[in-house]
């Protein structure tokens, strides 16, 4: 076990991190909006192909992410990661000026990729540099960074790039003349160019400070297969051994899915009420904000009052009443139902990641991929809701994705983490 002064500054460190992914994550809700006005996109569907490419990343890269660290070892893996943000951050930039989308599209896949290096390194690592029982405290820790981030970001795009974006709509609506109405468009698309040169160039720096830093390196099979030895868990040889890891895998994959349609679908969901663009933008941050107060609750109740168990089961209840009062409500209301919803969502991954990948031993780095690998749910749900609102009603459609999610999630909490231990 590392000392406790050599584990502060990695908390330190990996809550540096934490911030880094909150911020370029959470982006993806304000980017709905810009490239459905940049690029001309005639559906919402079109528009969540920015969740759909950068949350896929995690399906494609987590695996391969793995095989990686066993290569470099979690810090300089953690510096590659970054260095891959940054040439993604810096392709969307480039193409966004000349308004291609698909590029744009690629640029967010490989962001996405380096934050699949990034988490497949940081979360077992900030679950396993103390005891597996208050791993969800860890996690709350430096998920307050993430959050405070993700509150952060998408104030600051939409201060930059969409501020009077519902003046804006207006005008290129009323255009009739193409060639001004590409020209308006043109310069629309160019403001972003800045924001992101500006981040590829921070993540350029973080990189180097990683590689430098005095971030320990710790063995997280050796460390995880403390906990299994003294448990008396039978030897295993596969990862097909350890079903409550493949449950936990689904989880992963549904608790993102409702995340992503509580913090980055909430803008779309509030204009279904038809409130304006220029209050719209802002919603990510509301919810961020009820996620932010779920990580302090967290950080008071875990273990001291609760274990990690009782608050990923609690949290499942609360994200179902939600849910529902969401689907009864309309207007404003119901907008702050869905950003309530962040509190629900708030110590699911500290909980799911920590109980999933409990006793892998030297399993733990290829079961943590899995884990990262089910955050493509994010690309899947939210997408489904953008494909099925303009044919059914959006508070249904919205309703009847959610609560099933939530029930497996209450499912998992009860029973599914203890399956085959």
């Amino acid at each position: 076990m590392l000392q406790n002064q050599n584990n502060k500054n990695a908390i330190i460190l990996i809550g540096a991190l934490f911030f880094i992914f909150g911020f370029v994550t959470w982006l993806n809700g304000p980017l709905i909006t810009y490239v459905k006005l940049a690029f001309g996109l005639d559906t919402d569907s079109k528009a969540f192909m920015v969740t759909t490419a950068f949350y896929m990343a995690y399906f494609f890269l987590a695996l391969p992410s793995s095989w990686i660290l066993e290569k470099t070892g979690m810090k300089k893996g953690m510096g590659l990661g970054l260095l891959v943000m940054a040439v993604g951050t810096f392709i969307f930039g480039q193409f966004a000026t000349h308004r291609n989308y698909s590029m744009c599209l690629l640029g967010l896949f490989v962001i996405g990729s380096g934050l699949s290096l990034l988490q497949t390194a940081s979360n077992p690592y900030i679950s396993i540099i103390g005891p597996i029982e208050t791993a969800a405290k860890r996690i709350s820790i430096v998920g307050l960074c993430n959050k405070a981030a993700g509150i952060i970001s998408p104030i600051i795009l939409s201060a930059f790039v969409l501020k009077g974006i519902g003046g804006l709509e207006q005008k290129v609506n009323s255009t009739p003349d193409p060639v001004a109405k590409e020209t308006i468009l043109n310069e629309f698309a160019k403001s972003i160019y800045v924001p992101y040169i500006i981040m590829a160039v921070i993540l350029l720096v973080v990189a180097f400070l990683v590689m430098r830093s005095s971030l320990p390196e710790i063995k997280s099979s050796e460390s995880n297969k403390q906990i299994e030895t003294a448990e008396g868990a039978k030897q295993k040889n596969s990862l097909f051994n350890f079903p409550h890891l493949w449950l936990g895998a689904l989880c992963i994959f549904v608790y993102v899915g409702v995340e992503v349609m509580a913090g980055d679908a909430i803008g779309t969901y509030g204009k279904g009420f038809n409130i304006p663009t220029d209050e719209t933008k802002y919603f990510t941050s509301y919810t961020l904000a009820a996620m932010l107060l779920g990580y302090v609750i967290g950080l008071i109740t875990i273990p001291k009052y609760m274990s990690q168990e009782a608050a990923l089961k609690y949290s499942a209840v609360l994200g179902i009443v939600f849910t529902l009062g969401a689907f009864f409500t309309h207007g404003y209301a119901s907008v702050a139902f869905v950003a309530a919803l962040g509190l629900a969502n708030a110590l699911m991954w500290p909980a799911i990641f920590p109980l999933a990948i409990k006793g892998l031993g030297k399993f733990t780095e290829k079961g943590s991929a899995i884990l990262i690998m089910g955050i493509a749910g994010g690309a899947i749900i939210p997408k489904i809701f953008a494909s099925l609102k303009d044919e059914h009603d959006f508070q249904l459609v919205f309703c009847l994705l959610m609560i099933p999610c939530y029930l497996y999630i209450l499912y998992y909490a009860i029973k599914g983490y203890k399956a085959g231990q």
